[in-house]
């Protein structure tokens, strides 16, 4: 049984855009299909709201690769808020369509980077709750330590401080 894939969906296949990975992404999402077994991985990075650079690595079909090159075309320059509603259906129309069997593929890409950018933000949350008392309170530590450690090297050192001190009797005067 063949696929009649279109010309972009070939172009996309052969040629990806945004394919690879970004060290120390803001973002990052691994989703799978266990039916066909195919998976992507999503990398952002993120400036004032804005993408400003997608990645995705696939182990996946030629419309598993076809749809996340386009999603990532794509969404490179919106808003996280614009990115996470972008629907599938606008990725099968930009290819020119997809088999039926294939259109899990639009929806994964955009299930992934839906991923992607919950893990941004999840990440961007925690960087706004670290209290400021945790900090003061990690300062206020090493400063005891410090102090306790200034403390012990002014103290005089002796050669073993549990033995006991040697009492000599005074000499006693004869008779």
């Amino acid at each position: 049984m063949a696929l009649n894939y279109t010309k972009k969906t070939l172009d996309n296949f052969l040629k990806p855009k945004n394919i690879g990975k970004i060290n120390k992404p803001d973002g990052y999402a691994q989703i799978g299909n266990m039916v066909c077994g195919d998976q992507l991985d999503f990398f952002l990075k993120v400036e004032k709201g804005k993408i400003k650079d997608v990645k995705f690595l696939s182990f996946g079909c030629a419309s598993n690769i076809a749809t996340a090159s386009v999603l990532t075309e794509k969404v490179k320059g919106m808003t996280v808020v614009a990115a996470k509603k972008y629907p599938w259906q606008k990725i099968v129309s930009e290819l020119g369509g997809l088999p039926n069997q294939k259109v899990h593929c639009s929806v994964m890409a955009v299930n992934g980077l839906k991923k992607a950018i919950a893990d941004y933000e999840k990440n961007e949350e925690s960087k706004k709750k670290t209290p400021l008392k945790k900090t003061v309170a990690r300062k206020t530590v090493a400063k005891k330590i410090i102090a306790k450690k200034k403390l012990i090297a002014k103290k005089p050192i002796t050669k073993n401080p549990t033995a006991k001190k040697k009492t000599t009797a005074a000499p006693q005067k004869k008779k």
